[in-house]
């Protein structure tokens, strides 16, 4: 069990609907080492407690529905940053437009998971960006792949830094969205290993997380289209 695995994990919930922000609540009641320490239903509730410290010593992850009333999730997503900037963020929603993923990823997100998500699958993308890494929906990580299909000039700012070919296939591997673990396993490499590669990718295509290296390298040319199996 690693240190991320054994600490207890501080959440907060921004949901406005009711039902799916009590079903959260329920399954992170039953879940050892996750407490949820807030739990909004709108953007400015949520703002408004991190601004005056409500939450000291902190919080580890924010699970960010884009569709609130009044101040959307998207607009939120910088003063989350602003105010709790040790937090990460995972955006749990609906909508898996083209748009809002990809502002969603521009803007720094942690991780992208869809609704339909298991809380299985949202437990450990909790665990995954808490030690470093992003939690894609494998869903998304294919719309990623087949949908960005207009460059942007305002996107890759630098010459991108070609990836050795290993960096290549952890990359490819994180756009099926696989977990550190499973990387590992596929690729035949220690854990440590493959959390070194992250690292070096990030760093040549000077992005934030798994989600931006993966739209910039598929922007870039250097990750191309693959059909499903």
């Amino acid at each position: 069990m690693s240190i991320t695995e054994s600490k207890q994990k501080r959440i907060i919930l921004i949901e406005d609907n009711p039902e799916y922000r009590r079903a959260i609540t329920m399954a992170m009641e039953r879940s050892p080492g996750y407490e949820l320490i807030g739990k909004f239903g709108t953007a400015e509730q949520a703002l408004a407690e991190m601004r005056s410290g409500t939450f000291s010593p902190g919080i580890d992850v924010v699970l960010l529905d884009l569709g609130l009333p009044r101040m959307q999730g998207l607009e939120s997503i910088r003063w989350i940053q602003k105010f709790s900037p040790e937090a990460r963020i995972i955006v749990l929603t609906q909508s898996d437009k083209k748009a809002d993923v990809i502002r969603a990823i521009r803007q720094g997100v942690d991780g992208y998971l869809l609704k339909s998500s298991s809380m299985e699958q949202i437990r450990e993308g909790i665990i995954e960006v808490m030690e470093g890494g992003a939690s894609i929906d494998p869903d998304v990580a294919m719309y990623l792949l087949k949908q960005i299909r207009e460059p942007d000039a305002d996107f890759i700012e630098e010459p991108v830094t070609p990836l050795s070919k290993r960096e290549l296939e952890v990359l490819n591997c994180i756009s099926k969205g696989l977990a550190r673990k499973e990387i590992a396993r596929k690729l035949g490499i220690t854990e440590n290993t493959v959390v070194s590669h992250i690292r070096h990718i990030y760093d040549k295509l000077n992005v934030p997380n798994a989600p931006s290296a993966i739209s910039t390298a598929y922007e870039a040319g250097i990750l191309p289209i693959k059909e499903e199996d």
